[in-house]
């Protein structure tokens, strides 16, 4: 056979040649190379929350041509569709994309998606929702720790009213079938379980639903024995604080929710609300473009943690730690820090803050992934208030082969 190519010898030959077209000099697995450019599929998962259109896409286009200024970012935005972004995942596929950037609408129906776009040699990281299939990486808020700030926020301000035993208070929070929902659920409750009463916990989506339920809420509990509400999701903030008005409790009483909109400022500044924590879009963008450009190329995907999604065990992922805004955290208008009139910051100029010391991630000792979502390493952000609303600075490399610590999460 010495010198002779069979037929099937051709094929292997062109298929190689197929693989490797337009990744010359690219490392091993890349898809690839920052010199050449390849193409980035960004999947948002809504248009009807503005934050995707507005904030999310913006930033992360600007994240991908910082890192890669010849990536092409191929987008779409599935407009709360599941099935039409299963469809577009398939499309960008067939039209040759091979690493994605995934904001899931239904992390877990994504599944199947996901494991035919690694079956073709994608890569795959889930941003904000942590999708189930085989995902490669991961980027988002820290929601757990939001959920903490929440709880901590709305316990510090009752306890300076008083003794927290004197009334109950009010959750809203999201589904408890949607894992990022049900993680700042979890970190609110940490907090507050066994400290104070809570009257009612409202699990909907729906703003309209929630100002409707809120009310009933607080008829059930009496507006008089409300001493606090915890908005854990930010759509909600506005309904819910309109419908404390509409149900006559007391103004003032504590009230903490997730989104520092203008809004929330605003309810902030009048005193309508105790603290909103707010999760840095930017920040978690540029991970997430870090991320895809990192396994597009062939490299390591490095985070601050490593989670399990029910599916797949040890992902890395950057967990970005949430802001929390107070009156006190407020820049002064009288100190010249104020914006000019008649603009209002998507973010609000935040007073400095002591930072918080970065920790390396460690990998687990085994995989953990029937706990779906829960990280089994620390989850830290190297960042202060005013950096981490602007942009979160690189994390340090999560070290392979050691063992996580205990208790973690």
């Amino acid at each position: 056979m010495g010198g002779r190519l069979t037929a099937g010898g051709v094929s292997l030959v062109l298929l190689a040649a197929l693989l490797g077209c337009g990744a010359t000099g690219a490392a091993p697995g890349a898809v690839g190379t920052i010199e050449d450019g390849f193409r980035i599929g960004v999947l948002l998962p809504d248009r009807r929350a503005e934050r995707y259109e507005a904030h999310d896409r913006p930033a992360i286009a600007r994240a991908i041509a910082s890192l890669c200024p010849r990536c092409e970012v191929v987008y779409g935005n599935a407009g709360g569709d599941h099935a039409a972004q299963a469809r577009q995942m398939a499309e960008m596929l067939a039209g040759g994309v091979r690493v994605f950037i995934l904001g899931a609408v239904d992390p877990r129906a994504i599944a199947p998606t996901v494991a035919q776009a690694k079956l073709a040699g994608a890569k795959v990281v889930a941003y904000e929702r942590l999708a189930n299939g085989p995902i490669d990486a991961y980027a988002a808020g820290d929601r757990v720790q939001a959920g903490r700030e929440l709880g901590r926020a709305l316990l510090e301000a009752i306890r300076a009213g008083g003794d927290p035993r004197r009334g109950e208070v009010v959750l809203v929070t999201g589904p408890a079938d949607d894992p990022g929902a049900a993680e700042v659920s979890r970190g609110v409750h940490e907090v507050l379980d066994g400290r104070i009463a809570i009257g009612r916990e409202i699990a909907v989506w729906n703003p309209d639903r929630v100002a409707e339920l809120v009310r009933t809420a607080i008829a059930g509990v009496g507006a008089e024995r409300v001493i606090g509400v915890c908005a854990g999701y930010g759509g909600a903030a506005d309904a819910v604080a309109a419908a404390m008005r509409a149900a006559g409790v007391r103004p003032g009483t504590p009230f903490t929710a997730e989104g520092a909109d203008p809004a929330a400022i605003r309810r902030i500044l009048e005193g309508g609300q105790t603290a909103a924590v707010h999760r840095p879009i930017a920040a978690e963008a540029e991970h997430a473009a870090r991320l895809a450009v990192a396994l597009g190329t062939g490299r390591t995907a490095h985070g601050t943690a490593y989670v399990a999604n029910g599916t797949t065990a040890s992902i890395p992922a950057v967990l970005v730690r949430p802001v929390v805004v107070t009156r006190a955290d407020l820049a002064d208008p009288a100190a010249g820090d104020a914006p000019p009139a008649g603009e209002e910051p998507a973010v609000p100029p935040l007073r400095p803050r002591r930072p918080a010391e970065p920790r390396p991630a460690r990998r687990p000792p085994s995989p953990r992934a029937g706990r779906a979502g829960r990280p089994v390493a620390p989850r830290v952000s190297p960042s202060t208030p005013r950096a981490a609303a602007r942009r979160a600075s690189p994390p340090e490399p999560a070290r392979p082969g050691t063992r996580a610590p205990t208790g973690a999460g």
